[in-house]
């Protein structure tokens, strides 16, 4: 029955790919390129911009798609414990794969009960069975190494580092492991120099093309080590919005409050579906496997109860199943779409939170990982049993007429534990004027990148 559902929704996008819009690509100095628009000469009976993606499928295999579809459920689930204890109503954004990268490097090190809750919490648990590390790993490989290979149109970087207080040394296989499934860069530094703050912070500025030129304001010169993972994404819209169209409009706020914020608009052909608590629309970058869903709550309902609904459902669109119906919705469909979106930057860093990203996860399963005397941590370093003793995120995105771009860094500080003997254990207006949720998603995959709300403060 699953595999028919594939098909059809598999069938439905590409019925509807027979025309493709302008394109962008970028030069050797990463700015926008406009592309030879593939419907010129072609006949078309509206003036609506088509929308509607080209599948071109990353090979996973079967247990790799259901971690993909497991770590999406995590990312969902991350997306309202963020919500749930930001009570600023400011605008937010993450990514939970940055953090799925940081805490899939600790696990190839981890052990017993630390694995099991770090696996679970991640979805890498299949049927409540602990995967093998192998198999997380060489997922975590296959992101890496063949997500920005999906869109030459697409700018994407995912990179892992490791900065090791070079009074420990790392294990052999740990080294090893990392090199081969993360492509982590491994060095030795002094802890103590004053050096090695900028030479941290400088890989994050380098990583993300300086949307994120910062992640540590010290450096800790007793800790074992610091895994930092960092994405950059950088796309341009399948159809530019003309900025001639962007006009300022009213937006009403989180709070109720009407202000006044440029409104980009088009007219598009894309991807649409409704049910009673929201409205979302597929939006696509490049040549159309990445995009953004945004969704919109329906009168009555709050951007609180879309996190809610998400959280639930455990996916956005997954691989080919559209959206994980329940009876009342519709299947995504192609629409001519009226859209209007805001031109907006945000920036997040989970320090501002009211609780730290470790108590947030901790919340969320992954308990002994934190725990100074219990965490099962022993084959990271040769000196001894390690533990996560920090961690932070920071993040930001910009959308414009030509397109976004995002990024992240997640970074988790690794010390030695207290104690290491651990034996045992149709046609629609979609105005986003008004607080809407968010997500950027490869569409062969399914994997989520970021995740964020906008509600114009």
């Amino acid at each position: 029955m699953k595999k028919k559902t594939y098909l059809l929704a598999a069938l439905l996008i590409l019925l509807g790919c027979t025309l493709i819009p302008s394109c962008s690509e970028f030069d050797a100095e990463g700015d926008w390129v406009e592309l030879d628009n593939p419907n010129d000469g072609q006949p078309t009976d509206s003036t609506a911009v088509y929308m509607l993606p080209t599948p071109q499928y990353i090979g996973l295999t079967a247990q790799q798609q259901d971690f993909a579809q497991d770590n999406n459920a995590f990312t969902l689930r991350f997306l309202k414990a963020v919500n749930d204890v930001d009570s600023s109503g400011k605008s937010f954004i993450y990514s939970p794969l940055s953090i799925t990268y940081v805490l899939s490097m600790v696990n190839a090190a981890a052990e017993g009960q630390t694995s099991q809750e770090i696996e679970q919490t991640l979805g890498f648990m299949l049927g409540y069975k602990e995967a093998e590390l192998d198999d997380v790993n060489a997922y975590c490989q296959t992101l890496i190494e063949q997500l920005p290979q999906t869109d030459p149109n697409v700018q994407l970087s995912m990179a892992n580092a490791i900065f090791v207080n070079n009074d420990y040394t790392l294990k052999p296989k740990f080294q090893q492991d990392m090199q081969t499934y993360y492509h982590a860069l491994a060095e030795s530094l002094d802890f103590s120099s004053p050096e090695t703050l900028g030479h941290i912070n400088g890989w994050c500025n380098e990583q993300t093309r300086g949307m994120i030129p910062t992640i540590l304001e010290k450096v800790n010169p007793d800790a074992m080590s610091y895994l930092l993972n960092a994405v950059y994404f950088k796309a341009g819209w399948t159809s530019k919005f003309d900025e001639r169209k962007t006009k300022t409009e009213n937006f009403t706020t989180e709070s109720g409050k009407t202000i006044q914020m440029p409104l980009m608009h088009q007219n598009v052909r894309a991807l649409f579906l409704e049910d009673s608590t929201y409205s979302a629309i597929e939006f696509c970058y490049g040549s159309g496997l990445w995009n953004m869903t945004i969704m919109l709550p329906k009168e009555g309902k709050t951007t609180d109860d879309i996190i809610d609904v998400l959280a639930v459902k455990r996916r956005l669109r997954g691989h080919g199943d559209g959206f994980c119906l329940t009876m009342e919705e519709v299947l995504y469909y192609p629409y001519e779409i009226d859209l209007k979106l805001p031109r907006f930057g945000t920036k997040s860093d989970t320090d501002d939170l009211e609780g730290t990203l470790k108590e947030v996860l901790r919340q969320m399963g992954i308990r002994q990982a934190f725990d100074s005397q219990f965490a099962q941590v022993p084959n990271l370093c040769e000196e001894g049993n390690a533990f996560i003793s920090m961690m932070r995120q920071k993040a930001a995105i910009e959308v414009n007429e030509e397109g976004a771009k995002a990024s992240a860094v997640t970074v988790a500080g690794i010390d030695l534990t207290t104690a290491i003997d651990f034996t045992g254990h149709a046609k629609v207006d979609f105005h986003a004027n008004r607080p809407f949720v968010y997500a950027i998603q490869e569409a062969s995959t399914g994997v989520i990148l970021f995740v964020g709300k906008y509600t114009g403060e």
